[in-house]
């Protein structure tokens, strides 16, 4: 384990080193010698843990019967609805395994603080959990597993979003990367912005209010069921990883330069186009209540709010969000486990953020 260094916590035990205290404990670049993690720092991430876990579900919870039944009848979908409906669950299929390698294999890396690392851990999980939930809906439905799986490499619009992201896991095989310098600790803070900020707080909302604008019309219930759930779990992430960057920027302002702000504002300008474009590749057509028009302005509206939240001022300009309805569908009180018929409780009231 020689040369490995201790911010990883592979590194030698340093017997006889002083505890570690609270102050000692930072997002990057501090000592992280095997999982110091009382006492706490960041109270939030663990309490986002905490919920994570009662949230807990898992896909073969949910009944298919209704979705199987209409996806195969010759009059139950629309032709624009079955092709909206592969291509959203062909970007999804792909999608969560990059955040997931990303997680795995550079940010738990890179995050030194064991409370957070805490809760990466239940993320990864989480991302195995939605990408089974792709695996389930294709095989309920018999949809063609080739298509399905690689829709990334031949749906010009799927590609275009996944090679953007792409360049942001770079550092996914460089083994000599390490945070510690000013560049490198931007490096890791831009990567960070492109996974949490657009990734999952930005590209997963067309397809979530797809599928969530079909449910509403009593069309492909449990995929609907199934998204509900995934959108309440993104929820956390996008606000773990809004945390994370807020925290890195206050206890690191030197990397939050003009510079850079400009360089996370045009990030984002080109991941909302390349949204917009999505959209409109699954969508050409629109549907009941559903255009591609209205994915842009809300894609405009989602933009913005992620530039608020990570302190910068606002891209578009939208105020109105023409999906209100989602909200609503954030509402996760209460859920009924078909298989056993009763009426699971949901402990947390983490205070997520549908937007």
């Amino acid at each position: 384990m020689r040369g490995l260094p201790v911010t990883t916590g592979l590194g030698e035990i340093a017997v006889g080193a002083s505890r570690v205290e609270v102050a000692d404990k930072a997002m990057i670049n501090a000592r992280a010698d095997v999982n110091q993690l009382l006492p706490l720092k960041y109270r939030w991430a663990w309490e986002k843990y905490l919920a994570a876990c009662n949230n807990h579900w898992m896909p073969t919870e949910v009944s298919m019967q209704a979705d199987i039944s209409l996806w195969k009848s010759r009059d139950g979908l629309t032709e624009d609805e079955r092709m909206m409906l592969k291509r959203n669950l062909g970007f999804f299929a792909t999608a969560e395994s990059l955040v997931a390698n990303n997680i795995v294999l550079a940010v738990y890396r890179q995050l030194t603080n064991p409370e957070c690392r805490q809760y990466l851990l239940r993320q990864a999980f989480e991302e195995a959990v939605h990408t089974h939930t792709f695996q389930y809906i294709c095989t309920s439905l018999g949809l063609d597993e080739g298509e399905l799986f690689n829709m990334y490499r031949e749906v010009p619009s799927i590609s275009d979003k996944d090679a953007w992201a792409l360049k942001y896991t770079q550092h996914l095989e460089d083994p000599d990367f390490r945070t510690g310098t000013p560049d490198s600790d931007t490096a890791f803070l831009r990567d960070l912005i492109a996974f949490y900020v657009v990734f999952e707080g930005m590209w997963f909302y067309t397809g979530f209010a797809q599928i969530l604008s079909l449910g509403r019309r009593n069309k492909m219930v449990g995929i609907a069921e199934q998204y509900q759930y995934i959108l309440r779990d993104e929820s956390i992430h996008l606000n773990f990883g809004i945390d994370c960057i807020n925290q890195i920027k206050q206890e690191n302002p030197h990397l939050w330069t003009a510079r850079f702000q400009a360089e996370v504002r045009q990030m984002l300008t080109e991941a909302c186009e390349l949204e917009v474009a999505y959209g409109r590749a699954t969508m050409p057509n629109g549907m009941l209540g559903l255009t591609a028009d209205l994915c842009e302005q809300y894609m405009h509206f989602i933009t913005d709010r992620r530039a608020e939240q990570i302190g910068l001022a606002p891209i578009f300009g939208e105020t109105r969000n023409p999906f209100g309805w989602m909200s609503e569908v954030m509402d996760l009180k209460k859920e009924k486990n078909f298989f056993e018929t009763r009426v699971i409780e949901y402990q947390s009231s983490s205070g997520l953020s549908w937007d």
